[in-house]
């Protein structure tokens, strides 16, 4: 069912999974995986550098509703591309009913990466979304379904509803997805809304149904997973809380060590026998970037792992060249260190941070920076006294976050992922007085072991490197039978 996938390439932060990663792991027969995170922001900040390399182009070139491409391009390409001091173009924050604009702008982005990934060979290529961020959820995965994306991964939620979404979407329907308001009446209408026929340029056309892979942390959401989704889930990403990113919290009351970092005890283990019992695929993710580890997950009944780090720090990821060589060096000295912060993400999660000076990880530069919340993609939406859908980030000003109903103790630490993850790959907002947003590195627990991907004399790796190594060195077989001819 799951033909050569022992390894899927995680979707990591905004734009760290791109599509150059995603095709480089697709190409030697594994999985690779493209973030769909935010990506109306990073194609838009890419068309204003002025494209280079002509790879957006390309991707618009193919788009199947022609009139809407053209539309996205002449509002938002900058041939010379952007100075360095100026800022990039401003879009609206998500609404549970947002403009057609930015709707058209969401099915573009993620059609165009989609279709790069896929670009030079004949395998599958999968997107990843965040369940909390639901408001670009309809459009994102139709435009990934018109570039004919293979997989659909997600997490940090329950995406119950994810999979009768990609039949209805295969089909040509109408879908909807319940969108999570707090304080919202039970009776009250939340749901987001997407048809087809609202963009088409035509006949809608027919598309395959993705496979479902939902990313979980528990027996306990495992099962639920599989007997309530509304369609068929094809498998799992069991995911420890060593992986980077988001973490789920540790179950029962949460406690802290003497560094301040979230203690998991016994019951946040996964029992892999109940797992196997259930008789789907399943993959395991968090610390299994090795040979030794992907045979131990095999040993125990998974299909294969899911590796982030080890892919993030390749020379084909999204992030920052200089943020690589760094955290590539230390990790070469074992001096690479990794905090799971309670705090700082908005959404309440454990959020992995890599301790970099000079980043939004030192003190001195989270405490400078002015709260502003301007990109919004993990707000909270939440009811209103007269009865109306509003939304509030717990890294906003206090002022405003409180003035919105929000607890003034969920404010304290909290920084703003959204800009900062913009920041890793290079596309950082730049604000008045020329001030700079920081970046905010997110790595797994062990960053050290990418030293071990470096080939000999080296001080950079490709993902074919990780790939071949976590292979035993299989990867040149595979790159032969991933390609026509």
């Amino acid at each position: 069912m799951f033909p050569l996938l022992k390894i899927i390439q995680g979707g990591m932060g905004i734009g760290v999974s791109n599509w150059r990663l995603a095709q480089a792991v697709s190409r030697l027969g594994q999985l690779g995986v493209v973030s769909g995170t935010a990506l109306d922001q990073v194609v838009v900040r890419r068309l204003s550098d002025g494209d280079d390399g002509g790879h957006m182009r390309r991707g618009f070139d193919a788009f199947p509703f022609p009139e809407m491409a053209r539309r996205i391009w002449h509002e938002y390409f900058q041939p010379a591309g952007k100075t360095a001091e100026a800022p990039y173009p401003k879009l609206p924050m998500h609404q549970r009913s947002d403009s057609r604009k930015l709707t058209e702008l969401l099915m573009v982005s993620n059609f165009v990466e989609v279709f790069l990934a896929r670009q030079g060979h004949l395998n599958k290529v999968g997107v990843n979304f965040l369940e909390k961020v639901q408001l670009p959820h309809l459009a994102s995965i139709y435009g990934a379904m018109l570039a004919g994306v293979g997989y659909v991964l997600m997490g940090a939620g329950i995406p119950l509803h994810i999979p009768g979404v990609l039949d209805h979407f295969a089909a040509g329907k109408p879908a909807e997805y319940k969108l999570t308001v707090s304080g919202a009446p039970a009776d009250q209408d939340t749901m987001l809304r997407f048809d087809p026929r609202d963009y088409a340029e035509g006949p809608v056309p027919e598309l395959d149904r993705p496979r479902f892979l939902a990313i979980v942390s528990s027996n306990t959401l495992a099962t639920t997973m599989l007997r309530r989704a509304t369609g068929t889930v094809d498998g799992l990403i069991i995911e420890s809380p060593a992986a980077g990113g988001h973490n789920a919290p540790p179950r029962g009351k949460t406690a802290l060590d003497a560094s301040g970092q979230p203690v998991y005890g016994e019951r946040d283990r996964v029992d892999l026998g109940e797992l196997r019992r259930l008789g789907v695929p399943f993959w395991l993710a968090g610390g299994y970037g090795s040979a030794e580890k992907l045979q131990e997950a095999l040993d125990q009944g998974a299909q294969g792992v899911q590796v982030g780090t080890a892919f993030a720090f390749s020379e084909e990821s999204g992030l920052r060249q200089d943020l690589k060589r760094i955290l590539v060096t230390q990790a070469a000295r074992g001096m690479a260190k990794v905090f799971t912060d309670p705090l700082a993400s908005p959404t309440g999660f454990p959020f992995k941070v890599a301790q970099l000076e000079g980043t939004y990880s030192d003190a001195g530069v989270a405490a400078a920076r002015t709260r502003v919340c301007d990109l919004g993609y993990l707000r909270e939406a939440y009811w209103t006294h007269d009865g109306q859908i509003a939304y509030r980030c717990a890294a906003e000003p206090v002022e405003t976050y409180v003035a919105k109903g929000g607890k003034l103790e969920d404010t304290v630490g909290r920084k703003c992922l959204c800009n900062a993850l913009l920041a890793n790959i290079g596309h950082q907002r730049i604000r008045r007085d020329s001030v700079v947003e920081p970046p905010l590195v997110t790595v797994g627990d062990e960053v050290n072991h990418v030293a071990a991907f470096l080939p000999e004399g080296a001080e950079r790796y490709s993902a074919a490197d990780v790939v071949e190594s976590l292979l035993g060195g299989g990867a040149c077989s595979l790159i032969s039978q991933s390609l026509p001819g």
